[in-house]
């Protein structure tokens, strides 16, 4: 079994560019026009183009703004500073200050077409600090 994620953006190419530049990811195959596969997460990253005010899932019209959901991507990274740093200058948009948990940092961003994307530097033994047997 296999997890894709697939993000639907209005601008393939402004899309692909963010993505490379913030979270240095790769271009490793082309849909046509409409999509394109990046590497270097643990799980394949599709970018799909979708036009703003097309129909989407339950017949709602897509929209870029920012928007809550309740899927978003968590990236982990050696060094939240200089990922956030990277991210932000890529175009994310920081939503509040970096915190620190017990368990790591954690940076609240938006990708610039209004997905939630959260940096996340593991402390400590990471979520083990706080987790307990399910």
């Amino acid at each position: 079994m296999d997890l894709l994620v697939n993000i639907d953006v209005p601008d393939l190419a402004r899309a692909e560019a963010f993505y490379v530049a913030a979270l240095g990811l790769t271009p490793t195959r082309r849909f046509g026009q409409g999509g394109v596969e990046l590497s270097g997460l643990p799980v394949r990253l599709y970018l799909l183009e979708k036009a703003e005010g097309s129909v989407g899932a339950g017949d709602q019209r897509r929209t870029y703004h920012r928007h809550w959901t309740p899927v978003h991507l968590d990236v982990v990274v050696d060094d939240l500073d200089a990922a956030l740093a990277r991210a932000l200058q890529a175009g994310a948009v920081q939503e509040q200050p970096p915190r620190t948990e017990v368990w790591g940092r954690i940076a609240l961003l938006a990708d610039p077409f209004g997905h939630g994307l959260c940096l996340i530097q593991f402390l400590n033994r990471g979520y083990d600090e706080v987790a307990t047997p399910a």
